[in-house]
C-alpha cells in the first residue's frame, strides 16, 4: 500500500485572494478563453464539441497553448455554479456561516457534492422548516463497528431518531439542522466515515455484494469496488476544508489507484489541476458503478452507468472483468425523450486494466455528456445517441487499448443474503430484513445493543437490508432470540413479498415526491397478499414490487415485476414486465391508477397468471408473454375469481 496524505488546507492556500491561477475546465477539447470568476480566480473555459464530433478529434484535455475563437455553448445553471465555486467551496462556505436555517440556490447545488440535500417538511403549513439529509459513502456497503455506533448516536442527537438504509448501500440521516451540520459531518469523518461524493455530479457510492464471504471472487469484487471508489474520489480538498477546517487525514491507497489516477498517457487528465479527473466542472450528472461476481445480481448490475463483473478461471482465480455501460433509471413523466435504460456489454479487460478502463469511460462521459439540459445529461443518453460501437471507439482512445469480447457468464440470480450463512472463514453472518430500510424504534435500539455488545461490523445491502458480520457460532442462538423479540425475524417468518420489495422515502421530506412510497408500501403489500390469497396463490409465491413517489426511480421501479411510480396525488403509473433477477426492464402499462383501484388492475392479472402461466414462469415473464393489449382485455372482462 502507498500511504498518502490528503491535505485540504494546503489545497485551499492555492486559491488565496492574492494569487491568480489558470486551470482547465471541461467545455471542450479544442478551444479556450480565460474568464474572470471573481475572488481572483481565473479559469480556462472551453465549449463542448457537438455530439457528432468524430473520435479522431479527441485531443489531450489540457488547455491548448494558443486559444482559438469559440462560439459560447449553452450550459445549464448548475454548470455555471460549479464553474464559479472554487472547486465546490463558494458560496457554500459563506452560506453555512449565516443565521438563516437554509442556504441559497447555489449552495444547495454545491452541498450535494458534500453528501447532503436541503429539505423541508412539505406537510407543514405556515412556513418552511428547513433541515438537511446526509448520505454516507460506503463502498460495498461496508460499515465499521465504530461508524455504525456513531451514526446511531447522531440520528438520536441531531436527526429524527431513525437511520435509513439506502438502495446504494449507504445510510441516510434526515432532519439535521444547518447549525449542526459541521458537528455531524466532522463526527462522521472522525469515526471512519465519509459523505464526500454521496450526492452531486460525480461518481456515487460503488456497489458490490454485501455478503462477507471469504471467497476469492467476492473479496476481489469488493476490493475492486474500493479501488474504483478511491480512484474517482475528489482530490481538491473542498470537503475537508469545509467540515474539519482543512485538518489532514491520512488515507491509505493501493499503489495501482495512485498510478491510474495520475496516468495521462492518453489525454485523460487535467494537468496541474487539483482535480486531475474531474476538473472544475466535474461530471455532467450523477454517475453510478456496481461490481459483482457471476450469478450474483444483488446489486441490480444493469441499472448502473458502469457494471463490472469479475471473471475467474477454472481454479477460481480472478482474471479480468466484463464491463457493461449505459444503465440508468431516472425519467420524466409525459416526456418520451427521457427513459429508463439497462446497460449493455462493452467488452472484457484483464484485471490489471480495470481502473484505466473505468477512468476512460468516465472521461468519455465527462467530455461528451450533455451539459446544456440536465434531463439528458446521464451517460445512458450518450449511449443511446451514439450507439455502442461509436461509444466503444471513443472509450478505447482514452483507454489506449481495444476491448476484448465479453466472456460468457451463467444466468443471473437475485440474492438477498437474509438469514444465517457461513462466511467461509469459521465465522457466520446474518442478513436481516428491514422494511424500506427504515431503522427506528425498538429495532434500532436492539440492533445497537447487539452490534455494540459483540463488536460487529455490518454491511448494507442494495435491497435496503443489513448484514451482521463476523459472528461466532456460539453467539448465534442468543443473537437470534434478541433480534426476533425486536421484530427482526429470520426470512422464513417474513412475507416473501416484503423480502424483495423496495420504496423510496418520498413524503414528507423529498422535494420531488408526487405521492407516497415508503409510508404507503406496507399497505400495498398487504393488499397484494390479500389478492394472492383470494385468487389461490400460495404464501411462498411472490412478485417483485417497487414503489417510488416520482419518476426519478431511486428504488429502481423500472426493473420490478410490479413498479408503481407516482404520477399524481394518490396515483401511480403502473409498470410491468421486469423479472425476479433484474435483467429485463419493465414497460409502462397504465397511467393515473388511483391507490384505491389497485385491486381492479391487479386481481385479474394475478388470477390469470395463476391459471395461464407456464412452468416456473414469473409474473413479469407472464405479462411480457401475454402482451399489454391482452392484459387490458383480461382486466376489462374479469368477473371475479371463483370462491
Amino acid at each position: 500500500m502507498t500511504t498518502s496524505f490528503r491535505s485540504p488546507a494546503g489545497a485551499a492556500t492555492v486559491f488565496s485572494t492574492d494569487q491568480k491561477i489558470r486551470v482547465g475546465i471541461l467545455h471542450s477539447l479544442r478551444s479556450s478563453r480565460t474568464v474572470f470568476l471573481g475572488r481572483n480566480v481565473f479559469v480556462g473555459v472551453h465549449s463542448l464539441p457537438p455530439s457528432s464530433s468524430s473520435p479522431s478529434s479527441i485531443q489531450a484535455v489540457s488547455t491548448p497553448a494558443k486559444p482559438e475563437a469559440a462560439k459560447p455553448t449553452k450550459r445549464s445553471k448548475v454548470e455555471i455554479i460549479k464553474e464559479k465555486s472554487n472547486f465546490i467551496r463558494y458560496p457554500l462556505n459563506e452560506e453555512l456561516l449565516t443565521e438563516s436555517p437554509n442556504v441559497n440556490e447555489s449552495a444547495v447545488q454545491l452541498i450535494k457534492f458534500h453528501g447532503s440535500y436541503q429539505q423541508y417538511n412539505r406537510e407543514e403549513r405556515g412556513g418552511r422548516s428547513y433541515s438537511f439529509m446526509l448520505r454516507t459513502k460506503n463502498p460495498s456497503g461496508k460499515v465499521p463497528n465504530q461508524l455504525y455506533l456513531t451514526m446511531d448516536d447522531l440520528a438520536d442527537e441531531f436527526g429524527i431518531g431513525t437511520l435509513r438504509l439506502t438502495t446504494r448501500q449507504t445510510f441516510q440521516l434526515h432532519g439535521v439542522l444547518k447549525h449542526n451540520l459541521k458537528t455531524v459531518m466532522s463526527s462522521i469523518i472522525k469515526n471512519m466515515g465519509s459523505t464526500l461524493g454521496a450526492c452531486g455530479d460525480l461518481n456515487r457510492n460503488v456497489l458490490a455484494p454485501a455478503a462477507p464471504y471469504a471467497k476469492k471472487d467476492y473479496l476481489f469484487a469488493q476490493e475492486t469496488a474500493d479501488n474504483i471508489a478511491a480512484l474517482l474520489s475528489p482530490q481538491s480538498g473542498f470537503y475537508y476544508d469545509m467540515w474539519v477546517d482543512g485538518e489532514q487525514f491520512m488515507t491509505a491507497e493501493a499503489p495501482e489507484v495512485v498510478e491510474a489516477r495520475n496516468d495521462n498517457s492518453h489525454g485523460t487528465n487535467f494537468v496541474d489541476s487539483p482535480e486531475p479527473i474531474y476538473g472544475t466542472q466535474f461530471l455532467p450528472r450523477k454517475f453510478k458503478i456496481a461490481v459483482t461476481v457471476p450469478t450474483d445480481n444483488s446489486v441490480d448490475l444493469l441499472t448502473n452507468d458502469i457494471g463490472v463483473v469479475v471473471v475467474s478461471d477454472e481454479n477460481g482465480e480472478p482474471q479480468g472483468f466484463n464491463i457493461y455501460v449505459g444503465g440508468g433509471m431516472g425519467r420524466t413523466h409525459r416526456m418520451e425523450s427521457t427513459f429508463a435504460r439497462i446497460a449493455e456489454p462493452l467488452g472484457y479487460v484483464p484485471k490489471e486494466d480495470i481502473l484505466y478502463a473505468v477512468k476512460a469511460i468516465v472521461v468519455t462521459q465527462r467530455e461528451h455528456g450533455r451539459r446544456d439540459d440536465r434531463k439528458y445529461s446521464r451517460m445512458k443518453y450518450l449511449l443511446s445517441s451514439w450507439g455502442i460501437e461509436k461509444f466503444r471507439d471513443v472509450v478505447e482512445q482514452y483507454y489506449g487499448k481495444k476491448f476484448e469480447p465479453p466472456r460468457d457468464l451463467p444466468e443471473w440470480e437475485f440474492k438477498s443474503y437474509l438469514g444465517w450463512h457461513e462466511q467461509g472463514d469459521g465465522a457466520l453472518f446474518c442478513g436481516l430484513h428491514v422494511d424500506s430500510g427504515r431503522v427506528g424504534g425498538n429495532m434500532k435500539k436492539t440492533l445497537r445493543e447487539v452490534i455494540e455488545k459483540y463488536r460487529l461490523d455490518v454491511r448494507i445491502t442494495p435491497n435496503q437490508n443489513i448484514v451482521l458480520c463476523d459472528i461466532k457460532s456460539e453467539w448465534k442462538r442468543s443473537i437470534t432470540t434478541v433480534l426476533a423479540q425486536a421484530g427482526l425475524l429470520q426470512p422464513e417468518f417474513v412475507d416473501p413479498l416484503n423480502q424483495t420489495a423496495m420504496a423510496c422515502p418520498a413524503f414528507p421530506l423529498c422535494p420531488l415526491a408526487i405521492t407516497e412510497a415508503e409510508r404507503g408500501i406496507p399497505s400495498i403489500l398487504k393488499r397484494v397478499r390479500a389478492m394472492f390469497e383470494k385468487v389461490g396463490l400460495e404464501f411462498d409465491e411472490s412478485v417483485v414490487v417497487r414503489v417510488t413517489g416520482c419518476p426519478n426511480g431511486c428504488a429502481r421501479p423500472y426493473m420490478a415485476e410490479v413498479g408503481l411510480v407516482g404520477d399524481g396525488p394518490n396515483s401511480y403509473q403502473v409498470w410491468l414486465g421486469g423479472t425476479p433477477n433484474q435483467t429485463q426492464i419493465a414497460r409502462a402499462f397504465m397511467d393515473k391508477v388511483k391507490i384505491q383501484d389497485l385491486e381492479k388492475v391487479f386481481e385479474p392479472l394475478f388470477y390469470n397468471w395463476k391459471l395461464g402461466r407456464q412452468a416456473k414462469e414469473s409474473f413479469g415473464e407472464f405479462t411480457t408473454r401475454m402482451g399489454f393489449e391482452k392484459l387490458k382485455e383480461l382486466i376489462s372482462t374479469y368477473e371475479g375469481s371463483p370462491q
